[in-house]
């Protein structure tokens, strides 16, 4: 029997990357899959998004493993489509056990400037805040419910000077929020034993890290830094030499948070972060 044997897990952000490795590694352990995609580009986003194709590709990855799923495509700003989206995923497959809110975007030099903010917050913030509370109605006792969050949220003295950056603070500020957020829902409905946490990963390899913007990022004395350029910095984000870690490495974290050998663990802020935490901070009892 798989560890998240006859659970539904709802799971944000799953046409690729984080999203689709989560669902898929639920799949592998029992669970059928409600995944939901915007499945379309936001302007100020550098990089492209998914596409109808990646949603429909995790679909044929989950259902490899004689599991069942429904996708929906949706944006996690609107708290009507993701509430819409559930409810078709509910009336199909019966219920939810699991919430997985892991939508992210990483505008970095979105344009215009406060538009990047507002999308990388609406997205990564209020997305998780729309999932969760879409979720809540439906979910039974003893259920999990887990977000994204990063390893950015406890790297906040490099945000960048006021209004230079909004994509690119907009996302620390976000993931410090929905961490702060998380906190309160798991002391909320903890007498129902449901837990709430949020695993923190480092720079992970998706379409978000292997991205023009990021290889800017990590490489300002380059004019047009490519990807080899930008791995040579990527291993100082981290204690670990490594210069980033596999989304399967977070996939193993969320699965333990959404099966009941986690049963006691609520309110945790679980960094698979190789060290990065180490890195950048003291030790304090």
């Amino acid at each position: 029997m798989g560890r998240v044997e006859g659970k539904v897990a709802f799971v944000t952000g799953a046409a690729r990357g984080q999203g689709r490795s989560h669902a898929v590694r639920l799949a592998e352990e029992g669970a059928d899959i409600i995944a939901v995609d915007i499945c379309k580009d936001i302007a100020t986003n550098g990089y492209a998004l998914s596409s109808p194709d990646d949603l429909k590709e995790t679909a044929r990855l989950v259902e490899a493993h004689d599991r069942r799923i429904v996708t929906v495509e949706a944006d996690v700003r609107e708290r009507s489509q993701v509430a819409a989206a559930l409810e078709q995923g509910i009336a199909e497959l019966g219920k939810v056990d699991v919430v997985v809110a892991n939508a992210g975007i990483m505008p970095l030099g979105g344009q215009p400037p406060l538009q990047a903010w507002t999308d990388v917050v609406d997205t990564n913030f209020l997305g998780v805040v729309n999932a969760v509370h879409a979720a809540l109605p439906h979910l039974p006792d003893g259920a999990s419910i887990i977000a994204t969050g990063s390893a950015a949220a406890f790297m906040t003295g490099g945000i960048a000077p006021p209004g230079t950056n909004p994509g690119g603070t907009g996302y620390t500020y976000a993931k410090i929020q929905l961490s702060e957020f998380m906190h309160e829902i798991a002391r909320n409905v903890a007498p129902r034993m449901i837990r709430a946490n949020v695993v923190h990963p480092t720079n992970c390899n998706t379409n978000m890290l292997n991205s023009e913007p990021m290889y800017k990022a990590f490489r300002p004395d380059m004019e047009n830094p490519t990807r080899e350029d930008a791995l040579l910095a990527f291993p100082a984000q981290q204690a670990m030499p490594i210069p980033y870690v596999e989304p399967i490495d977070i996939s193993n974290a969320v699965l333990f948070l959404a099966s009941d050998e986690s049963r006691y663990v609520t309110g945790l802020q679980l960094r698979v972060d190789a060290g990065s935490y180490l890195k950048f901070h003291d030790f304090h009892v």
